[in-house]
């Protein structure tokens, strides 16, 4: 049988969204945050010939360069103020989450609560000022280097050229920082992730425009971008079938007799996800890989041997770009697993409450049996979050096709869409509960 929640979030129509006032302001400044965004991908940073910077991008494209300006909405091939996107924060945020699991006094702030939290918030973005400087130097550097023919990609190199680049590409991405933390606040929440998820579904259209255009030219048959198409439904409905999939642990309470009267007794279950760690793994991944590359796929049209050699093997499809991408995936699946469920606080938690798991003795028992069930659960989430992200790298490096909605990107869009529709469902269910309590409020005045 249904609980009232349950029944409460069935009888959600758009009567009830027209009447959630906060619920549309939210939304509206979400959409208005994104506007800025997407405007700021297309303002170009000073002192780049474009012409040029799109004929040697194109050229290097193919590898995981391409893969970047995916996330980046298209503003690194047009070497925007945005080039950076929010890659520096991502990167930050793993450095400082290693630092919790790895340093003593970090993880003491952990547990210090909010105060804690916004220390290490502040840590980081310390962190993301600091690499942004160091990529946002590094671009300026490599794009000094490009050059289309005798045409070089910037009009006047120099120590000024270096300093206004390192400027704009950091205040970028500082402000996309702040932007994504504002839609946390103000917005309907996930502020960072609806800023990649927003730079992926921009590149969408231009994505299906290019495979569709193969087809037209020859270069794919029909029947196999319809193939494409209906993997990718298929794709797209398996994501959403495992990352609602869960194990429930059943949580067994006793009775306890107060006066006259007997209270508990009832059973309950601990959701277990099996994808606990959600798109973080392959987030992580990626901007660990993109890192240190960033600069050499700028340069490997003429630069040192290692250079070269760093950009061919970091291709899509390469046996080294795809053993590192899946080993960093699956090490993030059980690190980030790690950090977010502790077995031991559980099941502290639960004997503190006077729960037990049936079969299993409180205490140290029910720890062991919760990180038992979870390895085997992060595992198998581990598998299915790299087989989804290699398999789009291997069709393209086999078929040359130019469809990057998918893999990473693909479930980056439909974890932030389930996320997004569940806080808006938050908001409509805590609306009407705000107004089943005025009603009741008026009917007590009445009597």
């Amino acid at each position: 049988m249904a609980s009232s929640a349950d029944q409460l979030a069935g009888s959600l129509n758009f009567g009830a969204f027209g009447k959630a006032t906060e619920l549309k302001k939210r939304l509206w400044f979400t959409l208005g945050a994104l506007l800025v965004y997407r405007l700021g991908t297309y303002i170009p940073v000073p002192g780049i010939n474009p012409a040029v910077l799109a004929e040697v991008f194109n050229q290097n494209a193919g590898g995981i360069l391409g893969m970047f300006n995916v996330f980046a909405g298209g503003a690194l091939g047009r070497m925007t103020i945005f080039a950076l996107t929010v890659m520096p924060y991502i990167s930050a945020s793993i450095i400082v989450q290693l630092l919790t699991a790895v340093l003593p006094s970090f993880a003491a702030l952990k547990k210090e609560g909010e105060s804690g939290r916004k220390l290490l918030n502040q840590y980081t973005r310390f962190g993301t000022v600091g690499l942004a400087i160091v990529q946002a130097y590094g671009i300026s550097v490599g794009l000094e280097s490009l050059q289309a023919g005798s045409v070089a990609a910037v009009a006047d190199p120099g120590l000024y050229f270096r300093a206004a680049t390192v400027i704009t590409l950091v205040g970028g991405t500082m402000f996309l920082m702040w932007l994504g933390e504002q839609i946390t606040a103000r917005g309907v929440g996930n502020g960072i992730s609806l800023i990649i998820f927003t730079g992926i579904v921009a590149e969408l259209p231009g994505a299906l425009a290019r495979m569709l255009e193969l087809g037209r030219t020859g270069a794919l048959s029909t029947g196999f971008i319809l193939f494409l198409l209906i993997m990718s439904v298929a794709v797209i409905a398996f994501i959403v079938f495992m990352e609602r999939a869960q194990r429930r642990i059943v949580v067994q309470y006793p009775k306890r007799q107060v006066g006259n009267r007997i209270y508990g007794g009832e059973s309950s279950h601990l959701p277990l996800k099996l994808n606990t760690a959600g798109v973080i793994p392959p987030i992580f991944a990626s901007s660990i890989l993109l890192l240190p590359t960033t600069i050499a796929s700028f340069n490997a049209t003429g630069g040192p041997a290692w250079v070269t050699w760093l950009t061919t093997n970091l291709a899509h499809g390469e046996p080294l770009y795809l053993g590192l991408y899946i080993a960093a995936i699956l090490f993030f699946c059980f690190f980030y697993t790690a950090i977010v469920f502790n077995p031991e606080e559980t099941a502290d938690n639960l004997r503190k409450h006077g729960g037990f798991i049936p079969g299993i003795r409180p205490g140290a028992k029910t720890a062991e049996y919760l990180d038992y069930v979870l390895t085997r659960l992060t595992a198998i989430g581990a598998i299915y979050i790299a087989a989804v992200c290699a398999l789009p790298e291997l069709l393209i490096s086999e078929y040359a096709v130019p469809f990057y909605f998918g893999g990473t990107s693909l479930l980056i869009v439909v974890n932030v869409t389930i996320d997004t529709v569940a806080q808006i469902q938050s908001h409509l269910l805590a609306h009407q509960y705000e107004g089943l309590i005025k009603k009741a409020r008026l009917k007590g005045r009445r009597s």
